[in-house]
C-alpha cells in the first residue's frame, strides 16, 4: 500500500478558504475510513509507508467513541462491554476513491483492574515497541479523561514517546468527556494538560457535545499531509462525504 499525492487545493478552498470551510472538508476526510486489519502481535502488523496516527489511552477515556465520532461512523472501533478486554491493534484506512493516503491504529486501553497482570506487561510492553518502532507512525493521540487527569500510566506512556516527539513526533492529549465539565473546569484542565504534554498539544473534546471535533479532524489532517502546507481535501467532496454521513 503506498500513499498517493495530496489533492491538489480546489480553487477558494484550503489556503483562502475559511477555518470552516478546512474543517468541514477534514471532517469529510475523517469520514472515509475503512477497517483494513487487526494484529495481536506487532510482528503481523503489515508494513506501510502510509503515515499512521495511533489512538492510545486508559480504558474509559472514551477512545472508541473518540474515533467513531471523528469518522462519523457508530461502530468502526469496537467498544468491549469489559474494559480492557480487547487487546488487539486495529488499523484503519483514508483516503478516497480507493487510494489510501493514512492510517489511524487504534491499541488496546490500559491500565483496567479487572485484566490479569501478565496480560497487561505484555500489552504494555507491545504498546510500547510500537510506539518506539513504528517507523511510518507520525501521530500519537492520547486520549484523557480530565475528571482524572494523567495517570501514573499515561506518563509512563508519556515518558515512551518523548524522544520521539523531540525528533518530530505529532504528539496530542484530547481531554474526553469535556460536557461534564464546567468551562472553568475545562481551562484549568487544559491549562494542565498543556504543561504536562511535553512538547504536544492539547485540547477539548466532546462527542456528546460535539465540541472540538472538527478541530481534531483538520489536525489529523494537517499532521498526515505536511506536503499540502497543511491544507484541507476538496471541500467539495467533503460536502458530499458529510452529506454520506448523516444518511
Amino acid at each position: 500500500m503506498t500513499a498517493s499525492p495530496p489533492p491538489a487545493p480546489a480553487v477558494g478552498t484550503p489556503h483562502a478558504a475559511s477555518t470552516a470551510d478546512a474543517k468541514k472538508a477534514a471532517l469529510g476526510w475523517m469520514h472515509t475510513a475503512r477497517f483494513l486489519t487487526t494484529a495481536a502481535q506487532l510482528h503481523h502488523l503489515p508494513a506501510l509507508d502510509l503515515p499512521e496516527i495511533a489512538f492510545v489511552g486508559r480504558s474509559n477515556a472514551g477512545k472508541s467513541t473518540c474515533i467513531n465520532t471523528l469518522t462519523q461512523q457508530k461502530q468502526l472501533a469496537f467498544a468491549s462491554k469489559k474494559p480492557g478486554r480487547t487487546q488487539h491493534i486495529n488499523l484503519f484506512s483514508l483516503g478516497r476513491g480507493g487510494v489510501h493516503d493514512a492510517v489511524l491504529a487504534d491499541l488496546p486501553g490500559y491500565g483496567y483492574a479487572a485484566v490479569p497482570k501478565d496480560d497487561k506487561i505484555r500489552w504494555q510492553r507491545v504498546m510500547a515497541n510500537y510506539l518506539v518502532t513504528r517507523e511510518n507512525l507520525v501521530g500519537v493521540v492520547l486520549l484523557c479523561d480530565p475528571r482524572l487527569g494523567l495517570t501514573e500510566l499515561d506518563e509512563i506512556l508519556l515518558d515512551v514517546i518523548r524522544p520521539r516527539v523531540e525528533e518530530g513526533l505529532k504528539f496530542l492529549v484530547l481531554l474526553t468527556k469535556a460536557d461534564k465539565l464546567t468551562r472553568v473546569e475545562q481551562n484549568k484542565a487544559l491549562q494542565i494538560a498543556k504543561l504536562n504534554a511535553g512538547g504536544g498539544e492539547a485540547q477539548m473534546f466532546s462527542a456528546l457535545k460535539r465540541q472540538g471535533v472538527d478541530e481534531a479532524a483538520l489536525r489529523l489532517w494537517n499532521w498526515t499531509h505536511p506536503a499540502a502546507d497543511a491544507t484541507a481535501p476538496d471541500a467539495g467532496e467533503a460536502a458530499d462525504d458529510s452529506a454520506d454521513a448523516t444518511e
